[in-house]
């Protein structure tokens, strides 16, 4: 349970400004604890408001646009579906999903297994972070499943020109379409972390980064058994090309040497800002607000990509 200095804390950090921290004061007192608990997981989630970077709740919301994304990937790809109704209103543009269908997976494969646990985390972390961000949530933005992955397969090389590519396919197209996420989640969440003030959400952000590395660890393990070192290392290129110059990204190793956990000398996990995550998500090296995966952009104040 909170205690009542710390939700008098947390209140204290979650307000953009002074007016909206004593907004919240004054419902809070009318409101009572238990009417405080639910005020402050519907505010702006503890902002930084005495020092430089984006609030919790912008940082969240960046968050909760990445988990739609990977949320209707993976739950369309196991059940052909994608998320309920109910999941994806809240403040900006709300959109549908172009693309997406069921993987006729081989019955009863690992592949099929392991796609089908991740599909039910990533949807736990939709509800999760809606929840934690009540009316300030965003809603899903509109989202490309289509044209996105020929584009994203045309800039690793894995196609050409003329050629498409659905990771709906079959299993190991899967497999590749997945790849293309999971290490960005990853750097995403490190990225962030030291932005976040509020000191419970960045403990639950820093459980959310752990299951994503569960999951890029899976796929990268399963694309190493399955001997897709080539296609892996190509899309890793293609995701170091557009999120600056930094060499970062990193393969899954060779046939003779295996890479499934990619991290600096120190055997750190490298960081992605949001702009350079935007980068990979909008598919280009240039500074924009929408394109790719997100064909009009994400929704919240985090929505421009970085320049090269």
């Amino acid at each position: 349970m909170f205690d009542q200095k710390f939700i008098t804390n947390a209140m204290a950090r979650s307000a953009e400004n002074s007016l909206d921290r004593r907004r919240l004061f004054r419902a809070a007192g009318a409101a009572g604890i238990g009417g405080t608990v639910a005020l402050l997981s519907a505010t702006s989630a503890a902002a930084h408001t005495d020092q430089e970077g984006p609030s919790d709740a912008a940082i969240l919301n960046f968050a909760l646009n990445l988990e739609y994304l990977e949320a209707e990937f993976y739950l369309r790809a196991v059940t052909g579906v994608g998320l309920a109704d109910s999941l994806t209103d809240g403040k900006g543009k709300k959109g549908g999903v172009t693309g997406g269908s069921q993987v006729p997976f081989t019955a009863g494969s690992l592949i099929q297994k392991y796609a089908v646990e991740i599909a039910a985390d990533e949807e736990a972390h939709v509800r999760f972070l809606r929840s934690a961000l009540g009316k300030a949530a965003v809603a899903r933005p509109p989202i490309d499943l289509d044209a996105s992955f020929t584009a994203a397969a045309l800039a690793a090389g894995l196609i050409t020109a003329g050629q498409t590519f659905s990771p709906f396919t079959d299993e190991t197209s899967f497999l590749l379409g997945a790849f293309i996420f999971e290490d960005v989640g990853v750097t995403a969440y490190k990225g962030a972390a030291p932005f976040i003030d509020n000191k419970t959400y960045l403990e639950a952000a820093a459980g959310i980064l752990a299951v994503e590395a569960y999951h890029a660890g899976i796929i990268r393990t399963t694309m190493y058994a399955q001997g897709l070192q080539a296609p892996a290392q190509a899309i890793s290129d293609a995701r170091d090309s557009l999120d600056g110059t930094t060499d970062l990204d990193q393969g899954i190793g060779t046939a003779q040497e295996a890479n499934l956990v990619p991290t600096d000398a120190n055997a750190l996990a490298f960081s992605r800002t949001p702009a350079q995550v935007l980068n990979i998500a909008y598919l280009t090296a240039e500074s924009v607000k929408s394109g790719g995966f997100f064909p009009h952009g994400v929704n919240g104040k985090l929505n421009r990509s970085g320049g090269s």
